[in-house]
């Protein structure tokens, strides 16, 4: 097996001297693989936007010198390998890349990674399998909301946040055996009970059909997606339920990335201009315009055309800076879902 490393195209300087001389190691086994990574100190705060495939690093671990391994442990289904029948052999191909921009620019950095198999006499290729093939409807699509530790590497092994820093809320649709989709964090609402009713008190987050409220009078944003499949909410801890158990609830809405108007899109405010920007495309902005008023909602015959799901993530509890809770140090992050429902 021949591992080889290439460097992008767009890779710039600052990067170069970072990571052109990868340390990667790789272990494969019967149906998985390990993978460690050793990066530089420099990228240690960015390895949020480390992947092998589709897959984040499964673990993050700092050394005393300040570098990073970067573990990856994966099955050989995950990730979005590539599987092909090399005569009587079988290959898993991936690659490892890091990408400090969105998706759809190229990544400053790509390394290979293979796994080689003798080919099992029973093994048949998934074209000539009359039993096999890909579903392009969009039923029962699974979605997952967390919170993520501050680093962005990982769910938070802690519900405690002081007051005024950073909630990383990331949610994703799975994309197996699905045509491409947007996800899009529609209504979101801070609460403090784990379900809404008519008279519940709420603080609103995400209103008008996308649009980051909390933009406007904090400093939460959209941070660049990496998918379009996935969304990171990078929400600025407040006041409301402070020191009690605050739920967070969103619509999250499952759409066509290339069907975005007034009731699908995702917008935030930017205080340097004083103005309302798209998350997916700075250029149809003008599509934000209607979050200083009312943004217009589709017809339910248009609206059929996606999914929706209710979530709620919690209980979180925001405290004072000065303020530690022992017990609530150890509690777990659940979340809860709602049946999928179509719109």
């Amino acid at each position: 097996m021949v591992t080889r490393l290439y460097l992008g195209v767009m890779l710039v300087a600052v990067f170069a001297a970072t990571v052109t001389n990868a340390d990667v190691k790789v272990v494969c086994e019967k149906d998985s693989v390990r993978i460690t990574w050793r990066i530089s100190a420099e990228l240690v705060p960015n390895a949020s936007r480390l992947f092998l495939g589709s897959c984040m690093p499964s673990q993050l671990k700092v050394l005393p010198t300040g570098e990073g391994d970067a573990h990856f442990n994966y099955q050989l289904g995950d990730c979005k390998f590539k599987k092909q029948m090399k005569g009587k052999h079988l290959s898993y191909q991936n690659k490892l890349t890091y990408r400090p921009h969105a998706r759809d620019k190229p990544a400053a950095f790509v390394f290979p990674i293979e796994c080689v198999y003798k080919r099992p006499e029973s093994w048949i290729p998934a074209f000539l399998n009359p039993g096999s093939g890909v579903s392009e409807g969009r039923g029962g699509l699974v979605v997952h909301m967390a919170l993520l530790n501050e680093q962005l590497t990982g769910v938070a092994k802690t519900n405690v946040v002081p007051l005024g820093s950073f909630m990383p809320i990331w949610a994703a649709v799975e994309q197996k055996s699905h045509q491409p989709l947007l996800l899009l964090m529609e209504e979101c609402v801070a609460a403090t009970t784990p379900e809404l009713h008519p008279g519940s008190q709420v603080h609103p987050i995400i209103t008008n059909k996308g649009c980051l409220y909390e933009s406007m009078r904090a400093n939460s944003m959209f941070l660049p997606r990496y998918h379009s499949s996935a969304i990171l909410l990078y929400l600025q801890s407040f006041r409301f339920g402070l020191g009690e158990e605050v739920y967070i609830h969103c619509k999250l809405v499952v759409w066509d990335p290339e069907a975005l108007d007034e009731s699908k899109k995702a917008c935030q405010y930017v205080k340097d201009t004083g103005s309302w920007e798209m998350l997916d495309d700075p250029l149809q902005s003008s599509l934000c315009s209607c979050c200083d008023s009312t943004c217009k909602s589709r017809s339910k015959r248009e609206e059929s055309h996606g999914q929706s799901r209710n979530t709620v993530l919690g209980p979180l509890i925001i405290v004072e800076h000065n303020i530690v809770s022992d017990t609530a140090a150890d509690s777990q992050v659940m979340v809860q879902s709602e049946l999928m429902e179509t719109l």
